[in-house]
């Protein structure tokens, strides 16, 4: 997806100069950066609590609905 992000001119000079040195776009200076707060933000939750959260199921209020009122709609 691409975006549009605005830098403070300061900023920028040194994400461009820091891109240099690592041989690298600041496209992907700024990806690896984003994956890193969002490693240090939400860990992975492992598959097994997700699938053993999915088996559980998630009550979502109301009643089971019949055939019919589901048709009805």
């Amino acid at each position: 997806m691409k975006t549009t992000i605005d830098l403070p001119d300061g900023i920028f000079a040194r994400t461009k100069i820091a891109a240099a040195r690592r041989r690298t776009t600041i496209k992907n200076l700024v990806i690896e950066g984003l994956e890193a707060v969002l490693r240090e933000e939400a860990p992975v939750t492992p598959p097994a609590d997700a699938l053993a959260r999915l088996r559980q199921g998630y009550h979502l209020g109301g009643k089971p609905l019949t055939r019919e009122e589901i048709h009805a709609r």
